[in-house]
């Protein structure tokens, strides 16, 4: 399970570092990701402190903290 999780972290870190701020819906569908998998994904990088969380009206935007 850990070994899926991190993938995905890994996945989402890479679309982040390419393509800047995104909203959650957008970087869960671009990396084609299952809702648990990018769910527990987020909380991965955010438990190390790596993302950047704000609420634009009603859209939630993730960015990397370090580019």
């Amino acid at each position: 399970m850990q070994q899926i999780i991190g993938d995905a972290a890994g996945e989402i870190w890479k679309y982040l570092k390419k393509n800047g701020a995104t909203s959650t819906s957008k970087l869960a569908a671009e990396c084609a990701l299952d809702s648990k998998s990018f769910q527990r994904a987020v909380g991965w990088l955010c438990r190390e402190d790596k993302l950047s969380l704000t609420q634009k009206g009603r859209s939630e935007i993730i960015d990397l903290k370090e580019r």
